[in-house]
């Protein structure tokens, strides 16, 4: 079967530089660990999801705002370089995002983020198409995403991700929330959601309805280097999969697919392939 065409998605959401320090575990409480290695690459949910979503052959433009600094061109290049339009991009007066991230040999993360310029994102003066795709996380002030309730006309998908109550208007109108296991377990109020993907690590993702399971699907078994960018890719995914029409559990499994391609790179915006390509056969 031919995959419908993918569809326009408007990522509204952060973009940080990400500093990646590589350890062979996680440090604990009051504990320091020596003989990491450090990285310096372009991140942020929001960045991650629209570069994701363009190199999966998504139509994808980028709403939020960087600081006006050396660190905010580097990210609006890497998201151009991706593919991404960046013209809706604020220059806000703070300096660009950045989250500290620590990463252990087995792939799992420690983040602490530091909005900076993130906390002036706004979609003030913005337009959405009805036959547009909107895909939102919560690194951003949560009054621009509840604003997105009202704003938009077409298919609109919240990552509800860091974990935060949502208000009953906003879970009633997504049609579609994203959040992983312990993200569900903090926010009973998605019980009300008409849609939910839950993603379970190297376990794979579930599908919910109206908190009715309607699909489930296994992740590939793949060596982890990083799982940082993985709910990103996972989250750009099932949306554009979703938004395009295709059937619950084909666009529940490309998305673990990506997902699991994802974590086989270090970095937050990994390279990808085009969505079809991770489709099942016969889907």
């Amino acid at each position: 079967m031919t995959s419908p065409i993918l569809g326009a998605l408007t990522v509204v959401g952060s973009i940080n530089v990400d500093l990646t320090a590589t350890v062979a575990r996680l440090p604990g409480a009051g504990e320091t660990v020596l003989g990491g290695t450090l990285h310096r690459l372009p991140g942020g949910k929001g960045a991650n999801q629209a570069a994701a979503a363009a190199r999966l052959g998504g139509r994808v433009r980028m709403i939020g705002a960087v600081g006006d600094d050396g660190d905010g061109q580097w990210m609006l290049q890497c998201l151009r370089d991706a593919g991404v339009d960046t013209s809706g991009v604020w220059l806000g007066e703070k300096a660009t995002g950045t989250a500290l991230i620590t990463v252990d040999e087995a792939g799992e993360n420690q983040i602490v983020v530091c909005a900076g310029a993130n906390e002036a994102a706004s979609i003030d003066g913005v337009s959405f198409p009805p036959e547009e795709a909107v895909l939102a996380q919560l690194e951003i002030p949560f009054d621009v995403v509840s604003a997105l309730g009202d704003a938009v006309p077409g298919f609109l998908a919240i990552n509800a991700a860091p974990a935060r109550t949502l208000t009953e208007a906003l879970v009633r109108r997504a049609d579609l929330v994203i959040v992983n296991e312990t993200e569900f377990e903090l926010q009973p109020e998605l019980s009300d959601a008409r849609l939910v993907a839950i993603t379970y690590g190297a376990d794979g993702a579930a599908l919910r309805s109206n908190d009715r399971e309607v699909a489930r699907v296994a992740s590939p078994r793949v060596r982890v280097v990083s799982s940082v960018g993985a709910g990103d890719a996972f989250c750009a995914a099932i949306t554009l999969a979703l938004h395009a029409g295709w059937a619950a559990e084909d666009a529940l499994a490309a998305a673990c697919a990506v997902g699991a391609d994802a974590v086989t790179s270090a970095a937050a915006q990994p390279p990808l392939r085009r969505l079809e390509t991770y489709r099942p056969v016969g889907g």
